[in-house]
């Protein structure tokens, strides 16, 4: 992950992060309380998606088994 200082950020901000948005890449942004991280928000978003398919429990463990039927194989219509 790239590092760069706010001083940094405010010289080409709509170019960095129009960067962050077509590279998918995470940019650490640094003062001199801290820091911050900056993503793209449709990758901020599929996180958050993954994070909350994660804690349904058995969710995983049954992507990965649908993972393991071919396409031709699954169920046109849905029984629900």
């Amino acid at each position: 992950m790239e590092t760069i200082n706010a001083t940094e950020l405010r010289k080409d901000a709509y170019n960095i992060i129009d960067s962050i948005i077509q590279t998918h890449r995470l940019l650490q942004i640094k003062v001199k309380t801290g820091s911050v991280v900056m993503i793209a928000s449709s990758d901020w978003s599929a996180i958050q998606e993954t994070l909350y398919l994660d804690s349904i429990p058995g969710m995983t463990d049954s992507i990965l088994e649908g993972m393991k039927i071919s396409a031709d194989k699954c169920s046109k219509e849905l029984k629900w």
